[in-house]
C-alpha cells in the first residue's frame, strides 16, 4: 500500500553548472549574473519553493477558461460546461493509494483525480434562453449526463467522505441530491436507466465495515516464475503483497443498485461484487456485468485480472456467460487465449459477444485470421457460435441501432493499419468492408460514427433513412478542415453535408457539434478564427447556408491576438516532407532573428507520403493550454510549435534508422528557421514531453545542433523498458544494440549541451517511471555535464496543479534566458551550417 510521498521539491545542479540564484528571492531573472561563469551558487540559492513565470504568462495561466459543448439526447438543450482550468497542490497531496496500476481516493473510492465543473448553463434549442444552474456549495461537481429523454441531467459531486449523486430538472434548473447513496465510481462510473426516472448504477456497500489496517507486513513480497515467458511492460503501482491485494478489495468492491430518482428510494440488487463495468444488454431490463476474481496479480493492472462476464437482471438474477483469463504469460503484443472483451448487443435479441484469438494469441505467429467474434443467445445455455472472422486483432465494435449491425475495427500491429467492416451480428450476410488506411494516413480518416443514446442509456451509431453519419477532422494538405459526411448503408456512398471553409470561407475553423434532425437540414457547429473564441452556431438552410449564434463567447486573452502564427511546410535532405507552425511573439518586427524553441514528438511512418500530411489549421483560435511551450513567446522567444519528426520505415525495424532520422528532421528544421530569417542558429534551444524528451536528449547526445535542450518526464536507459517501448515491437535481448544506442544515459559522457530535466514526483506512465530523470541526472552531473533537474511533487506524467505548471513555465524561461540569453532580438545573429552530428 503505497500513501502520498513527502512533500518535496527537488531542485538539483550539476557541480559545473551555476544556478539560479533568483530562485531566493522568488520569480524573475536570475538575480547574480555572474552565475554564468560557471561558478557554484550557494546553498541557499536552491530554495526549494514554487516559483511563478512572468506576469504576462502568470496572466494567461490564469485567465478564464473556454467552455465546452453538450447537446442533451432529445437535441433540445445545449449543456455550456466551464471547467475549472487548475487544481491545487492541496489536492494532489490528498491521501491517495496506488495499488493494482490504478490511484484511487479511499475516503470516497473514486478515481484520484477529477474535472471538476465551475458553472454550468442550459439553453434551450434552437433559441431559448440561457439559464444558469445553481451549484451548491460543499463539493465539487463533475460528470455531466442528460437522462435518455433530455428531461433531467445528473451530476456528481465529492465530498470528503462521498460521491454523490444529484439529479436536476431541465425545465426549471432545481438541482437535489439523492439521499443516503454514495456512489462507487472507483473502476466504474456508467449507469444503466430502466425507465424515464429509475436507474442502475454501483454504490459503496452499505455495510461493509471498516478497511483492514496492518500496522506491519506479515512477511516478505515474493514472485516467482519458472521456464514461463511472460514480457509484461513495465508498470507502476501494482500490488506487491496479499496485504495490498486485501485492501485493495476492500476499496474495489461495489453493490449494484436501483435508485428511483423522482422519490430518492434506493434498494440493492444482488450481493456486492468487484464490479468494473455494467452495461445494458438488449431492450428489456436486463444488463451484462464484468466482476474481477481473485487471487489477483503482482505483475500486470486490475484491467488485466481475471473477470467473469455475467447477465444480470433487477430481480438479482445471474447467469455467468463467459470468464476472460488473467494476462500473463502471453507473447509479447498478444492477447490471451479464450473469451475477451464481451459486448452486449444493443437490439432486441440481446445476444452476448466476446472476441477470441485464432492464432494463440501470438499476434507475430502466421495467421489468415487472427481474431473471430463468437455470439452466446438468451437463455444464456446454449452453444456460442462463430458469426464473425478478423484478419488482424480486433480494436473496435459500434452497434449501429437497431442492434442488428455493427462497425468492427481491426489494427494490424505490424503495418501500423486498420480498417472497418460493417458486420451483420448474426452471421446471416458476409462482411462489408467501408475503410482501410494506414493509421498515420489522416487525410483518409473518415472521421468519428454519430450516436445516439437509447433509452436505456446505451450509446449507438445513430441511423436516418439508412444512413450514418461521420464527424471527421478533414485533414487536407492545406489545413483541417472539419467535416459532416452521411453514409448510405446500401451501397457505401458518402455524401458530403458540411465542411469547414465551404463556400470561400478562409479565415474560419468550423467543427460538427450535433445533426438536429434525420435529414440533416439544421446543424450544430462550433465556429472559430484566429481571433475568435468558439462560439456554437445553429445552421440550416440551402446546403446550410443559414447560420445563427447560439453562444456568445468572448475572448478571455486578448494580449495573445499579437502573437503571429503561419504554417510551414520544407522538406528534410532525403526528400521527406516536413513542417512546423512557426508562432512570432508579441513585438516581432520582421526581419528580426531571436533565440527559439522547437517543440517536437517524433511519430513512426510506414511510407514518406503519409509522414508529410498537413496537420493543424491556422483558423484555430489562439489559446494555450496550462504548461504549453508557447506561453514562452510572452517571455519573447519564438517558438517552433509541434515540428514534426517522422521516423520511416518498417515497423519492425524502423528504430535503427531513429537517431539519423530526428537527425536530419533537426537539421532541416534549424535551416528552415533560419532560412526565414527569425532564428539564430547559435540560439536554438529543442524541448519535448515523453517520448520529446526522450528525442531531445539524444539530439543532444549525438549532434551539435542545439545550444542546449529541456526534456520533461522523459525515458533515457530503454534497458529500462526491455519489452517494447513506443512502436518497439523487438524486445531488448532481439535487439540489444538498438535498446543501447537509443539509451541517451549511455552517451551521457558525450552529452555536453545544458539540459534541462522536469518529472512528476509520481508518474505512473509505463516506462517513464522517475528514475529515468533521476538516473540521467546522476550520470550527466558525474560526468561533468550541465543539468538541472526538478522533480515535481504528487504530479504524474501531465501536471496538473496551479503551482506546478507555473513553477514549470519558470524553469522552462529562466532556462532559456540562462543558454541564449533573453527573449529579444539578436545582434549579429549568425547564419553559418552549423555540424550535425559528432
Amino acid at each position: 500500500m503505497q500513501m502520498p510521498r513527502p512533500l518535496s521539491l527537488i531542485l538539483s545542479l550539476a557541480a559545473a553548472f551555476g544556478g539560479f540564484s533568483a530562485m531566493a528571492a522568488g520569480a524573475g531573472s536570475p538575480a547574480d549574473a555572474t552565475t554564468a561563469t560557471g561558478a557554484r551558487p550557494a546553498a541557499d540559492a536552491l530554495a526549494q519553493v514554487y516559483q511563478q513565470p512572468s506576469a504576462a504568462i502568470r496572466a494567461v495561466l490564469d485567465a478564464k477558461g473556454l467552455p465546452t459543448y453538450q447537446v442533451s439526447p432529445d437535441q433540445r438543450t445545449l449543456a455550456i460546461v466551464e471547467n475549472r482550468k487548475y487544481r491545487a497542490i492541496a489536492e494532489l497531496a490528498r491521501p491517495v493509494l496506488r495499488q493494482a496500476g490504478l490511484r484511487y481516493d479511499p475516503a470516497t473510492d473514486s478515481p484520484q483525480l477529477i474535472n471538476f465543473i465551475e458553472s454550468l448553463s442550459l439553453r434551450a434549442l434552437p433559441d431559448g434562453a440561457e439559464r444558469r444552474i445553481a451549484l451548491p456549495a460543499g463539493g465539487a461537481f463533475h460528470q455531466l449526463r442528460f437522462s435518455p429523454d433530455g428531461k433531467r441531467f445528473l451530476l456528481n459531486r465529492r465530498t470528503d467522505t462521498a460521491i454523490e449523486l444529484w439529479v436536476g430538472d431541465v425545465a426549471t434548473g432545481q438541482l437535489k441530491a439523492v439521499p443516503k447513496l454514495k456512489l462507487h465510481t472507483m473502476l466504474e462510473n456508467d449507469f444503466v436507466w430502466l425507465n424515464d426516472h429509475e436507474i442502475v448504477t454501483l454504490a459503496v456497500p452499505a455495510k461493509r465495515g471498516p478497511a483492514p489496517v496492518f500496522s506491519a507486513p506479515l512477511g516478505p513480497s515474493i514472485q516467482e516464475s519458472v521456464a514461463r515467458v511472460s514480457p509484461e511492460r513495465t508498470q507502476q503501482d501494482l500490488l506487491t503483497n496479499p496485504q495490498e491485494s486485501e485492501v485493495f478489495a476492500y476499496h474495489a468492491t461495489s453493490q449494484l443498485v436501483r435508485v428511483d430518482l423522482n422519490g430518492g428510494a434506493v434498494r440493492t440488487v444482488g450481493e456486492p461484487g468487484l464490479f468494473t463495468r455494467v452495461e445494458p444488454l438488449g431492450t428489456s431490463g436486463q444488463w451484462l456485468t464484468m466482476r474481477l476474481l481473485q487471487p489477483f496479480s503482482y505483475q500486470v493492472g486490475w484491467d488485466e485480472f481475471a473477470a467473469q462476464a455475467e447477465v444480470r437482471d433487477a430481480t438479482g438474477k445471474v447467469l455467468p456467460v463467459g470468464r476472460v483469463k488473467l494476462k500473463e504469460g502471453v507473447p509479447a503484443e498478444g492477447v490471451i487465449t479464450g473469451p475477451r472483451r464481451f459486448f452486449a448487443s444493443s437490439g432486441a435479441d440481446a445476444a452476448v459477444y466476446w472476441v477470441e484469438a485464432l492464432d494463440g494469441g501470438d499476434t507475430r505467429a502466421p495467421a489468415q485470421f487472427r481474431d473471430r467474434l463468437m455470439r452466446l443467445d438468451a437463455p444464456y445455455t446454449g452453444t456460442p457460435r462463430e458469426v464473425h472472422r478478423l484478419t488482424q486483432r480486433l480494436s473496435g465494435l459500434a452497434f449501429l441501432e437497431g442492434g442488428r449491425q455493427a462497425l468492427v475495427q481491426d489494427f494490424e500491429v505490424a503495418k501500423l493499419r486498420t480498417s472497418t467492416e460493417l458486420v451483420t451480428m448474426d452471421g446471416s450476410a458476409p462482411a462489408r468492408r467501408l475503410v482501410e488506411r494506414s493509421m498515420r494516413d489522416r487525410y483518409r480518416d473518415p472521421g468519428t460514427p454519430l450516436t445516439r443514446m437509447q433509452s436505456n442509456g446505451r450509446r449507438v451509431v445513430r441511423v436516418d433513412g439508412g444512413s450514418i453519419w461521420y464527424f471527421g477532422t478533414g485533414a487536407t494538405p492545406e489545413g483541417d478542415k472539419p467535416f459532416i459526411d452521411r453514409l448510405s448503408l446500401a451501397d457505401n456512398k458518402t455524401t458530403r453535408l458540411f465542411q469547414s471553409g465551404r463556400n470561400g470561407d478562409a479565415v474560419h475553423y468550423e467543427r460538427p457539434l450535433a445533426v438536429l434532425d434525420a435529414a440533416g437540414a439544421q446543424v450544430l457547429t462550433v465556429r472559430e478564427s484566429a481571433n475568435e473564441p468558439g462560439n456554437v452556431m445553429l445552421r440550416g438552410g440551402a446546403a446550410l447556408a443559414d447560420m445563427k449564434p447560439v453562444t456568445d463567447v468572448k475572448d478571455p486573452t486578448p494580449q495573445l491576438r499579437d502573437i503571429k502564427r503561419e504554417f510551414v511546410r520544407f522538406k528534410r535532405a532525403d526528400g521527406v516532407e516536413l513542417s512546423f507552425w512557426m508562432y512570432l511573439p508579441p513585438g516581432h518586427k520582421a526581419g528580426e532573428r531571436r533565440p527559439t524553441f522547437v517543440w517536437a514528438y517524433p511519430l513512426e511512418y510506414t511510407d514518406a507520403s503519409t509522414a508529410g500530411q498537413v496537420s493543424g489549421s491556422g483558423n484555430r483560435f489562439n489559446t494555450f493550454a496550462g504548461m504549453s511551450p508557447l506561453m514562452l513567446l510572452l517571455d519573447g522567444y519564438v517558438v517552433l510549435m509541434d515540428a514534426t519528426m517522422p521516423v520511416v520505415g518498417d515497423p519492425k525495424t524502423v528504430n535503427d534508422s531513429f537517431i539519423a532520422q530526428i537527425t536530419a528532421n533537426a537539421q532541416a528544421i534549424i535551416d528552415k528557421a533560419v532560412d526565414l530569417g527569425v532564428s539564430d542558429r547559435e540560439k536554438m534551444v529543442v524541448g519535448g514531453h515523453s517520448y520529446g524528451a526522450f528525442m531531445t536528449a539524444n539530439l543532444l547526445a549525438h549532434t551539435d545542433l542545439f545550444k542546449a535542450g529541456i526534456a520533461r518526464s522523459g525515458a533515457y536507459n530503454r534497458s529500462l523498458t526491455p519489452f517494447g517501448f513506443q512502436s518497439e515491437r523487438r524486445t531488448y535481448w532481439e535487439a540489444q544494440d538498438v535498446y543501447q544506442k537509443l539509451s541517451p544515459f549511455n552517451y551521457a559522457d558525450k552529452l555536453k549541451e545544458p539540459l534541462l530535466l522536469i518529472h512528476g514526483e509520481a508518474d505512473n506512465n509505463s516506462g517513464t517511471f522517475p528514475i529515468q530523470s533521476a538516473r540521467l541526472y546522476q550520470a550527466l552531473a558525474g560526468t561533468g555535464g550541465t543539468v538541472r533537474y526538478v522533480s515535481l511533487p504528487f504530479e504524474s506524467h501531465g501536471y496538473s496543479a496551479r503551482e506546478s505548471l507555473g513553477h514549470t513555465l519558470w524553469e522552462m524561461s529562466e532556462w532559456m534566458k540562462r543558454q541564449v540569453g533573453p527573449g529579444a532580438p539578436v545582434a549579429g545573429a549568425a547564419d553559418a551550417k552549423a555540424p550535425a552530428a559528432r
